[in-house]
């Protein structure tokens, strides 16, 4: 019995650590609340972008010597609150800031000063200039309203280089000693607010790729691009029609279709010319009485015309078609001009 009282408040505590632990874990959004400031304009603070939370919350704010105010922005993910936004940005001045839950309990607390939450924009308008011994000045800008607060970090190196070189520097250029004009450059540029104004390791969005020199690499070892452009495209192409080719040869049906077959009528009409000598209606089949019933058994008589003057006379005009006929009977050939004188 002693044993089994045991047993049973053992298992009563770890129902209720597991139901604290999970309260717990629904109840808090998440173990750290960040907000950023992007480039002096807004600031988001995010608990749930990453882990979404189990319901919404809500988030207060005030600074020193300020009015208590509720978040007015809320970033949310799927109608559940995730973040806020806000417009208004003090600098140098404590921020206060935390987050409730739906009951009303205080999941996070914190307190900042923004510009020590400050994010620059990346590095614009870069130019690359030759100098005299090989030397090559990269310069950019900044878009940022006090870009004299800011330090840069270059990362570089050339198309033979395994390690990227790294250098730090507070002024927006850089001038690499010794470039060979040879090689392909590729650079990176990233700003943050230096410690002279702030106190962050937010730092920017790195820009680039950035590149100068050669536009293709050594011919021992050319790109991908030359190797796509020069020999996978064109082998792939001859490939591809030798391949269509042999599809529509072995395809009989299509073949036909697309080159018909003109017809031969030699084997039709062999017999027409060969054992009939081209008699159309023996090798038709068409019987003697038929051929014959198709010829004329009458004889036209020929009518004479004359022509008639009028001083007398008249003139025979069918003599040489009598003649040529033969004559007709009861009708003389006369060629002679008949003319009355009276």
């Amino acid at each position: 019995m002693e044993a089994s009282r045991e047993q049973r408040m053992f298992l009563v505590l770890v129902l209720l650590f597991l139901g604290r632990t999970e309260q717990a874990t629904e109840s808090s959004p998440q173990q750290d609340l960040e907000c950023i400031v992007f480039d002096y304009e807004y600031m988001d603070c995010d608990w749930g972008s990453k882990q979404k939370p189990a319901g919404n919350y809500s988030l207060y704010y005030w600074y020193e010597s300020d009015k208590e105010k509720q978040c007015e922005i809320y970033l949310q993910s799927g109608d559940i609150n995730t973040g806020c936004r806000f417009r208004e940005i003090k600098l140098f001045k404590y921020f206060h800031i935390y987050v409730n839950t739906s009951d009303g309990t205080k999941v996070f607390q914190k307190e900042m000063q923004l510009q020590n939450q400050v994010k620059p924009s990346p590095p614009i308008d870069f130019r690359f200039e030759e100098k005299s011994n090989n030397q090559l000045l990269l310069s950019w800008g900044s878009a940022s309203p006090k870009n004299h607060c800011l330090e840069h970090y270059i990362t570089y190196k050339s198309n033979k280089d395994k390690k990227w070189q790294e250098v730090k520097t507070n002024d927006m250029k850089y001038s690499v000693a010794s470039v060979d004009p040879k090689k392909l450059y590729t650079f990176y540029v990233k700003s943050k607010v230096r410690s002279v104004c702030a106190t962050t390791n937010f730092w920017s969005d790195p820009a680039g790729p950035l590149f100068w020199g050669r536009k293709t690499t050594s011919e021992d070892d050319p790109p991908v691009s030359i190797w796509i452009q020069r020999i996978i495209i064109p082998v792939g192409s001859v490939l591809l029609l030798l391949l269509l080719l042999l599809i529509l040869m072995r395809m009989e049906r299509v073949w036909l279709v697309l080159m018909p077959r003109i017809p031969n009528p030699r084997n039709k009409f062999e017999d027409l010319f060969t054992a009939h000598q081209g008699n159309f209606s023996e090798w038709a089949g068409v019987s003697k009485d038929a051929v014959e019933s198709f010829k004329p058994n009458y004889r036209e008589s020929i009518c004479c015309v004359s022509e008639l003057f009028p001083g007398g006379g008249y003139l025979p005009i069918c003599n040489n078609a009598m003649g040529k006929a033969g004559g007709v009977a009861g009708i003389p050939a006369d060629p002679t001009l008949k003319v009355n004188i009276e």
